[in-house]
């Protein structure tokens, strides 16, 4: 009697711990994920970033730094390194810098409390629970975990996400966003994640950043290139480019092209010119900024402006909303050279 006794205790504590060592439920999973955001001070990010909208898939590096509760720096530059654009939050306030144009601006902005952004860590948590019509599958080989959420993105083109992230450390690895038509959009797969990263306070400084940026990227010099003129590749049904103009302001070639309809807009483009070199002027921005995928805008009122490229954009209309505003925005690359 007590060996079958001795058996039985033995045989229910391999049960117990066989069941101890089976796969984590969606909730485990959740409950690590939220515990593990609570307990983090900082990341060090960094990820390759493909964007499918155009012709040709378009490739950007980018570089995240964070440490709570409100600092932050994103780098994002593109496959041939010519343009690097951060993106800045301190104290003082938010912050677009352009190294290659020597241009800084500040905005009064909530960014990134206000929007996701796919190369965050907190807003892809932030997207898995809070979707409560979420799915979930793990990936047996890699033992990874996958979760597939409603998207809060600027670009509302972009409806479905899914997030893949470790199955050891929780750390993102990648996110493919679909169209409705489950299209892949944008992917971006992340390496050399670092949690708990020994930030200090002035790794988030302006001055600094924008010093070892030009550092990098030499400041862009004055040429007498041809003008690349750029096109919207998607227009709102209805509308024709109806005039397309060149004028010459203070020296300065400008093209501005007027498309008329229901929703009519004008944008209007120009060579970027560099700010003097023995400064660092920050020009105080009225408005939010607006991810346009390969760049950060200025979304005010009803306009668009951004740089890229060596080119300055500025996108207007009277009778579009902003979400069809930075549509349009985001398709301005075809081009022809004038």
């Amino acid at each position: 009697m007590r060996k079958m006794r001795s058996v039985i205790l033995i045989l229910v504590v391999f049960l117990l711990a066989l069941a101890g060592c089976g796969q984590k439920s969606q909730e485990d999973i959740l409950g690590s994920l939220e515990e593990k955001w609570e307990k983090l001070d900082s990341y060090k990010a960094e990820a390759t970033m493909t964007l499918e909208t155009g012709d040709e898939p378009r490739i950007y590096q980018v570089e995240v730094w964070h440490k709570k509760p409100s600092y932050y720096r994103v780098k994002l530059q593109n496959a041939d390194q010519e343009q690097s654009q951060i993106i800045l939050r301190n104290d003082e306030g938010v912050f677009v810098l352009t190294p290659a144009l020597n241009k800084s601006f500040r905005f009064q902005s909530e960014w990134p409390d206000n929007q996701s952004q796919v190369y965050l860590y907190e807003s892809l948590i932030n997207d898995i629970l809070n979707d409560k019509e979420r799915t979930f599958k793990v990936k047996e080989k890699e033992k990874d975990y996958t979760f597939t959420t409603k998207t809060n993105y600027q670009n509302k083109n972009l409806h479905e996400q899914e997030i893949t992230l470790s199955g050891k450390t929780l750390a993102p690895e990648k996110v493919a966003i679909k169209d409705k038509d489950l299209n892949v959009l944008v992917t971006v797969e992340f390496k050399n994640v670092t949690f708990d990263h020994p930030f200090k306070e002035e790794d988030f400084d302006m001055q600094r950043n924008m010093t070892g940026a030009k550092l990098e990227i030499p400041t862009m010099a004055e040429t007498d290139q041809q003008m690349e003129v750029m096109y919207p590749m998607y227009v709102p049904d209805g509308l024709v480019l109806s005039e397309e103009k060149e004028l010459s302001v203070d020296g300065e070639e400008k093209v501005i092209l007027s498309y008329t309809g229901d929703k009519s807009f004008t944008l209007i483009q120009q060579q970027a010119r560099a700010a003097v070199e023995t400064s660092t002027p920050v020009s105080m921005m009225y408005g939010e900024p607006v991810d346009l995928g390969f760049t950060i805008g200025v979304m005010n009122n009803q306009s668009i402006s951004w740089m890229h490229k060596g080119m300055e954009f500025y996108l207007t209309s009277n009778n579009m909303d902003e979400d069809e505003l930075a549509a349009v925005a985001r398709s301005v690359q075809g081009m022809t050279v004038k």
